[in-house]
């Protein structure tokens, strides 16, 4: 598995993962707390292929080595958080391990989710995929949950669906949205509102992610859009048993589902 994977040096590649400075790394190696397959590491300048198996055979002071690059993480986004590096408020990033967020590249959202909607996030320091996900040419479907204030007038799926709506301040029609009415059983606690009482709810399947679309969309359409749950990208679904705040990581045949 490792025979074909990129070799990185040992100091770069733990500095770069959160681990420290080189110098930080190099005391660790000297001190034998670097070990690969129950070995100790004697060399900080030695290369390292970096294959998806690498967290379990290496490990730093007894711990399994976190995810090596090219990690890809499932979250559910919970209400409330914001999907920035830099806003004031809570943010995405603070969900994470310390170390992780001091990784090098970044760990960034794949796209985004506005403070308030909750649900299915992806997160990654890859940026080739980043952005293969988020083209329009990958063609990557997105399913969001939809409460909404008022009752619908019966025309929105149609209207959706062909490809004609403009939203305000474009002068550009939105790709063809599927919509169809989402049973309440399959909505869960983020659709409810406060007061226990529950609104039409729409499920929508769009191609596109332009800024805010689904709330605009159905602004455009005479409704207002009262609570908003993401819970598919591609062909990921998100857990039923994954908490709001939590996170998992995805392996290569997790991520192949994105864009299935």
């Amino acid at each position: 598995m490792s025979g074909s994977a990129k070799q990185v040096r040992l100091d770069r590649l733990l500095a770069n993962m959160g681990y420290g400075s080189r110098k930080d790394i190099q005391m660790l190696v000297k001190a034998g707390r670097v070990r690969l397959d129950g070995k100790p590491l004697g060399d900080a300048g030695e290369r390292i292929p970096v294959a998806s198996d690498l967290s379990q055979r290496m490990t730093i002071s007894g711990e399994p080595l976190d995810p090596p690059p090219g990690i890809v993480l499932i979250m559910h986004k919970p209400l409330g958080v914001t999907c920035s590096h830099k806003e004031a408020g809570p943010l995405v990033y603070q969900l994470l391990p310390p170390r992780w967020r001091a990784r090098k590249p970044a760990i960034s959202t794949i796209g985004r989710l506005d403070k308030e909607t909750s649900g299915l996030l992806l997160l990654t320091d890859d940026g080739a995929m980043l952005h293969r996900a988020i083209a329009p040419k990958s063609k990557v479907a997105k399913r969001y949950l939809a409460r909404l204030a008022r009752p619908l007038r019966g025309d929105e799926a149609e209207v959706l669906a062909s490809g004609t709506l403009m939203l305000e301040g474009e002068t550009k029609p939105l790709l063809p949205v599927e919509m169809e009415i989402a049973p309440v059983a399959d909505c869960g606690n983020p659709l409810v509102a406060d007061d226990g009482a529950i609104g039409p709810i729409v499920a929508v399947t769009l191609m596109e992610g332009r800024y805010h679309q689904v709330r605009r969309m159905f602004a455009a359409l005479g409704n207002h859009v009262a609570a908003l749950h993401r819970d598919r990208f591609g062909g990921l679904r998100l857990p039923d048993e994954l908490p709001a705040g939590d996170f998992r990581v995805l392996d290569d045949a997790q991520t192949a589902q994105i864009f299935a």
